[in-house]
């Protein structure tokens, strides 16, 4: 994969079907994705980056939501859906139309992967199912995703990011004491479970890979993939009754590990919690009292005296500008960063140089897009082409794979089967 030199120069994507040059690890490997704004779609994107040929499949209109979310571009489209839909192609099909659910059978039974994210039973009241396709393609990996699991007394409740991280524990751990739970201004139990389906999918393809080997349901929730990120919160109330409680800025049980506002008003992060570390931290901030005293010299001593280590470093901070604070923490080998807004990053040569922006063409103009990771040095991913126009290839997918011919595809637009094919 080509590097950036500055950002102002990512890596540039065609807007055509070319791929690159470069071999790609899920390249042969075809997924339809049914489903419709983050969870399922984010695992579709990572797929597709990394080379499976994703057929994704939208109502005739409107097509995915995602399509119109936040900021739109000159032509009515969501940036947003240039990045999540990168290298998909978009199907339109009525599922509401006998006909139409029939297509989108073949499709399935001519695919290693299926990914959807509808709430529990949908699928099954289209009779496209799991169960639907163990005959007919029993190698096909069947990943679900919703909001509580496919099952249990929960399952048919609306699987939104928002309640799933509340009832996952991750909202309860996250603020201050004092004020309502917050969340941050990103849908991370939604990301976070797509990049899980992305994990079962994976797997599930090493496991049919081996002799004897066959498709399988891979089944996701958003409550479960938050749930997942708990680190040590089950076993300290199984072992010690200890409720991990929100802790604003800093870290429970770990010292020091704070967020510090500077004389010029920024914010730096800085993580002091190694015992040699905290030692040149505290000498670099002028406090060789706290540097060398015993009490100090371990993290427990350091919990026991938390607020007296956080008071220290907050009168040192606020003497002096942001990046002469980092710049002094970089000189003593100590962990520390800004707080960056995307602005930042866009100026930052580390993101440049790692290669984390690309350039896609969406017919209109160019726009950068974050580049997956993670990074394979012989069979990296890229984006081809940017999130493509409702129904882009329609036409193209159903004459290649269902055998369509043109004059069956125009019957079925005037049937309203299909939607029109966008050129």
């Amino acid at each position: 994969m080509k590097q950036a030199a500055s950002h102002h120069h990512p890596q540039h994507a065609s807007d055509g079907h070319c791929p690159s040059s470069a071999p790609k690890p899920l390249t042969g490997v075809r997924v339809i994705e049914m489903g419709q704004l983050i969870a399922g779609p984010f695992a579709g994107h990572m797929l597709a980056y990394f080379g499976a040929e994703v057929i994704k499949i939208e109502a005739p209109g409107n097509g995915d939501p995602l399509r119109h979310w936040r900021a739109l571009d000159d032509d009515g489209t969501s940036f947003w859906w240039r990045s999540m839909a990168r290298n998909k192609k978009s199907v339109t099909v009525n599922l509401n139309a006998v006909e139409g659910r029939e297509l989108v059978r073949e499709l399935i039974n001519n695919a290693d992967v299926l990914i959807e994210n509808f709430r529990p039973g949908k699928m099954e009241s289209w009779e496209l199912g799991p169960s639907s396709f163990q005959q007919s393609n029993p190698a096909l990996v069947y990943t679900r995703v919703s909001g509580y699991g496919q099952d249990g007394p929960y399952h048919t409740k609306p699987g939104f990011a928002s309640a799933c991280e509340a009832m996952g524990g991750f909202r309860y751990v996250n603020g201050f004491a004092d004020r309502p739970p917050v969340r941050p201004n990103l849908s991370m139990g939604d990301t976070l479970a797509g990049m899980h389906a992305v994990i079962g999918t994976l797997l599930a393809l090493v496991q049919r890979s081996k002799p004897g080997g066959e498709g399988q349901v891979v089944d996701v929730s958003i409550l479960e993939s938050v749930y997942g990120m708990l680190e040590s919160v089950v076993p300290e109330y199984s072992g010690a009754g200890l409720i991990r409680e929100p802790s604003g800025s800093t870290l429970t049980g770990i010292v020091p590990t704070n967020t510090y506002r500077c004389a010029d008003g920024r914010y730096v992060v800085i993580g002091g919690n190694g015992d040699s570390i905290f030692k040149r931290l505290m000498t670099t901030a002028g406090r060789d009292d706290m540097a060398n005293n015993p009490a100090y010299v371990d993290n427990p001593g350091r919990v026991a005296h938390e607020g007296d280590i956080d008071e220290a470093l907050t009168a040192w901070t606020q003497t002096l500008p942001s990046d002469v604070i980092l710049q002094k923490l970089e000189d003593s080998d100590v962990p520390s960063a800004p707080i960056y807004s995307v602005k930042d990053m866009f100026e930052d040569p580390h993101f440049a140089e790692r290669g984390l922006f690309e350039t896609v063409h969406t017919g209109t103009r160019e726009l950068t897009v974050p580049t997956v990771h993670p990074r394979l040095d012989s069979t990296p991913g890229s984006t081809e082409w940017a999130g493509p126009e409702l129904g882009q290839h329609t036409h193209e997918v159903l004459q290649s794979l269902n055998g369509m011919t043109p004059a069956r595809l125009a019957q079925l637009e005037r049937d309203g089967v299909i939607g029109t094919s966008a050129r």
